[in-house]
């Protein structure tokens, strides 16, 4: 296929006009409050994952309305594919403004690539939501096997066989890039040893519960209720396999926030802050409380708040308390779209031929990063200077299986790495 110039990629999201004038109008600082949004409504989507929590949050403590934004709403989404729908109608449509979002999934649909969904949707991310915090289990059948952070124990038991299902959440979504990263580490091609399963996060328990999946990859609270009630146990936290690693985004249509940029820095802004409060220790019994009372969650806040301090009990007999791959919110820049982190989620995806190799990753992220959006929000949040990002890059990012990516060389990384499909 031809790839598509930055020209005709930025005119195809219509960011020529559209990105220039956004970032023209954008107010900074209390200049931003003191013009007030240019609406008080926006209708915001979230699917049932502990990560939804800077939205959940910023709406009971009162801080989008704290900012001007009055008539926030949080839809429950079953499915990101229904997500996906949801942003391709808008909220004049019936359907929603802005989501917590996978980050992949958010270059995907914007490039019209997301996989069974007919329209592309232009987005624009505004905020990263967490670092950390998703997890890979393996079913209990499995377990003799002791397959951890090192998947190889399962290559005997996937070779030949034709039912290995692996369930992940959405084509080319985060999960489905931690598991196929897992895999591929442990010698498991997983674009030919195992049969995938795209489903929602909300029925993985079940999925698995069934004896339809062998492992999953899907965010908290769920691989805690896949160990709680005997199904599988947790093979590693995905902050195992990258330390810190970006997570969910939260992302509102390209089109709203050209409209709106002051209420895209006031939404931005409270976010910020249910960020920050979030994150601090003494907070996580009450954001639990919160999360398992919302709509659609169906988990208690005993399946919650563990593993937001960091306590896990594998399943295995491994625990650990305060762990370092722990869910983040604010601590170490979580909040912060990392330009750097937005390109290994591209050249993830070209791995396995989601997207063209030859693609031109600048002109996506110019389009989709909203990082000014970001530094304006944190600014107006009464976050210090000193306390931002001092670049877009986080610098090199190591792998648990010594693989390095280097931002300012993807292809050197992409050629390396031994496992990925065939060119296509």
């Amino acid at each position: 296929m031809a790839i598509p110039s930055r020209r005709a990629l930025l005119r195809t999201f219509s960011t020529g006009a559209v990105l220039s004038a956004a970032r023209a109008a954008l107010p900074h600082g209390a200049h931003a409050q003191a013009a007030g949004p240019e609406t008080t409504t926006a209708q915001l989507g979230y699917v049932t994952l502990t990560d939804a929590a800077p939205l959940i949050v910023a709406r009971a403590r009162g801080l989008f309305a704290k900012r001007g934004m009055t008539d926030v709403t949080l839809v429950r989404q079953p499915s990101w594919a229904f997500t996906c729908e949801s942003l391709a109608l808008g909220g004049e449509g019936e359907g929603i403004d802005g989501a917590h979002f996978l980050t992949s999934l958010a270059y995907l649909l914007s490039l019209g690539r997301a996989a069974d969904v007919s329209t592309k949707v232009p987005l624009n991310i505004l905020a990263r939501l967490n670092t950390n915090g998703q997890a890979i289990s393996v079913a209990t059948k499995l377990s003799p096997l002791r397959a951890r952070l090192d998947a190889s124990p399962l290559k005997a038991a996937v070779a030949g066989n034709a039912v290995n299902w692996v369930g992940m959440t959405f084509p080319g979504g985060t999960h489905d890039l931690w598991l196929r990263y897992w895999l591929a580490a442990g010698g498991i091609n997983p674009a030919k040893d195992v049969q995938t399963a795209t489903v929602p996060p909300p029925q993985m328990v079940a999925s698995m519960y069934s004896n339809d999946l062998r492992m999953t990859c899907v965010g908290e609270p769920w691989p805690e209720e896949i160990r709680r009630k005997g199904i599988g146990y947790t093979a590693c936290q995905t902050g195992e396999i990258w330390q810190d690693h970006p997570e969910k985004s939260f992302v509102m249509r390209a089109d709203w926030v050209a409209k709106r940029p002051r209420a895209a820095l006031a939404l931005t802004a409270a976010v910020i802050e249910a960020q920050q409060w979030a994150d601090k220790a003494e907070n996580k019994a009450e954001v639990a409380g919160l999360l398992s009372r919302s709509n659609g969650f169906n988990a208690p806040a005993s399946s919650i708040e563990p593993r937001l301090l960091g306590n896990v009990d594998y399943g295995d007999g491994r625990t650990v308390k305060d762990s370092p791959a722990r869910m983040k919110f604010w601590a170490g820049h979580a909040s912060y779209p990392f330009q750097s982190h937005e390109l290994w989620f591209l050249t993830e995806c070209m791995r396995w031929n989601m997207l063209p190799q030859r693609m031109d990753t600048r002109a996506a992220i110019a389009a989709i990063n909203r990082e000014d959006v970001w530094r304006s929000a944190a600014a107006a949040a009464g976050v210090a200077a000193s306390d931002m990002p001092a670049g877009t890059s986080r610098g090199k990012e190591t792998f648990f299986d010594g693989q390095v990516f280097d931002p300012a060389d993807p292809a050197a990384y992409l050629n390396g790495l031994a496992i990925k499909a065939a060119a296509s």
